[in-house]
């Protein structure tokens, strides 16, 4: 399967990127590894509380 991928340029302060760095580095992981995986599973917790509640609208939960 191909994946197309595209390039997203970020401009942040020193402070930040030190943060990320050290984040990353706890993990055994680059910056940008970390940059995107942490935006994937921020995309799919949003994704999935949406499910949620169209699921408990659907049925009348709420």
């Amino acid at each position: 399967m191909f994946m197309e991928t595209n390039v997203l340029s970020l401009r942040i302060d020193g402070e930040l990127l030190d943060r990320l760095r050290g984040h990353a580095a706890k993990r055994g992981m680059s910056v940008q590894d970390y940059v995107v995986r942490t935006l994937i599973r921020d995309d799919f917790d949003e994704r999935f509380k949406t499910a949620v509640e169209e699921t408990e609208r659907f049925y009348g939960v709420r």
